[in-house]
């Protein structure tokens, strides 16, 4: 079997803090940081810049500009500007048992990047009665950039939809990674997952269980029920999709339930956990509800939804998730491969680097799962992973004063 090498520049990650702090966990560590810098559109600082996290919550502070190229947006008279984002997300999210939160206008959740999650209304109803709320992804569509995005009137950048732009949707051929958090601190992934919930079978696009309704007019509600007013007649002009009362829900339709997610194992939780995904097409078009929605799965934290969101105050001690520039600029260089891997696991050191660092395993939750490997320089090390559980972990690089750390994944 051929294996694939991955090569990576170790970036310090202080991910195990002392066994007193809040455990690391993936609400904590799946962000994108920006470590250096770098801006996006219109010269804003891109992607998250400080994560901070205690034993409940997790702060995100960003500016909801990507790095990733942005615009033009035509039809939209606005423009993307820096938000100022503080985001509070649980990170002891409890399923809802009552009646179902919907997913408000504004953000609903916030991608790994820092970007705003929108669902899939645009604010406007016919005849403004709230009864046919217009889909965003046809009305609005016209307006997307490249990466399905555009930006609100208060310059807030957000996708509707599917963020391509992020991860790559094309990649059938393992699960999608975690894409961002819905605000009841449950995790979206992309449009990829594992065939059975068990975490079993193929890896396939996640189906969504809503369905365009066999309707002729616009008079009744997906639940049956007669409409308080009836909608515009379904033509070439506002057909079928057009509003999102166009769409129901049919149990057991696709792999999703009604809130767009399941509970089942993923890589970063092999013991499972309910989880939202990203839903597409054929054609790697979105599919309704697109993401997390129309309902949320989980329990609302006070304060998560609304105008205040996305300004938290953090009052409570936290611990900031560094991650630092310096090991990159002295010029440390290790291969891994491969990655994922399902038996060894080898890490080779470039020459030149120090020769008093040590490697090891750790599961998601701090604990070691091999033993003490020292790393010299140009000469390989092997972990032997055969015996772990598939999953993933981290592998960390200590030296003097630093640890460094590299995601890995195991398969079977």
């Amino acid at each position: 079997m051929q294996r694939h090498r991955y090569s990576f520049l170790l970036v310090l990650l202080w991910l195990f803090p002392a066994l007193g702090h809040a455990q690391i966990t993936p609400i904590v560590s799946s962000w994108v940081v920006n470590t250096t810098g770098a801006t996006g559109f219109g010269g804003i600082l891109s992607n998250v810049q400080r994560v901070q996290y205690s034993a409940g919550n997790v702060y995100i502070t960003c500016t909801g500009v990507p790095s990733y190229t942005i615009g033009p947006w035509p039809m939209n008279p606005n423009s993307a500007t820096n938000q100022n984002f503080v985001f509070k997300i649980t990170r002891t999210p409890q399923p809802n048992t009552g009646t179902p939160t919907a997913t408000p206008l504004g953000h609903t959740g916030i991608w790994s990047n820092g970007v705003s999650i929108f669902n899939a209304k645009d604010a406007m109803s016919y005849n403004n009665a709230g009864v046919w709320n217009q889909n965003a992804i046809v009305v609005e569509g016209p307006s997307f950039d490249s990466c399905l995005g555009h930006p609100a009137g208060n310059g807030e950048y957000h996708h509707h939809l599917n963020p391509r732009c992020l991860y790559n949707d094309r990649d059938s051929s393992r699960h999608s990674p975690i894409i961002g958090f819905a605000f009841d601190g449950y995790p979206i992934y992309g449009a990829y997952g594992y065939a059975n919930a068990n975490g079993t079978g193929a890896i396939r696009s996640m189906r969504t269980s809503f369905r365009t309704r066999n309707i002729t007019a616009r008079t009744t509600l997906p639940d049956g029920s007669a409409a308080p007013s009836a909608g515009p007649a379904i033509n070439a002009a506002k057909p079928l999709g057009y509003y999102i009362e166009d769409f129901e829900y049919v149990a057991g339709r696709g792999d999703l339930d009604s809130h767009n997610g399941r509970f089942c194992i993923t890589p970063e939780y092999p013991q499972g956990t309910y989880a939202y995904f990203v839903t597409i097409n054929s054609q790697y078009a979105g599919a309704y509800p697109y993401t997390p929605g129309p309902t949320y799965y989980g329990v609302i934290p006070a304060g998560a939804t609304g105008p205040q969101s996305g300004h938290a105050v953090v009052n409570e001690p936290v611990t900031t998730y560094v991650v630092t520039a310096a090991f990159l600029a002295a010029g440390v260089q290790i291969t891994t491969y491969p990655n994922p891997v399902s038996d060894v696991l080898t890490v080779a050191p470039e020459g030149g680097v120090a020769n008093d660092l040590t490697a090891r395993l750790y599961n998601t939750l701090g604990q070691p799962v091999t033993p003490i490997q020292e790393l010299h320089p140009s000469v390989r090390a092997e972990f032997d992973v055969s015996g772990l559980a598939a999953g993933v972990y981290y592998l960390k690089v200590s030296g003097p004063d630093v640890t460094a750390t590299q995601r890995i994944m195991v398969t079977r």
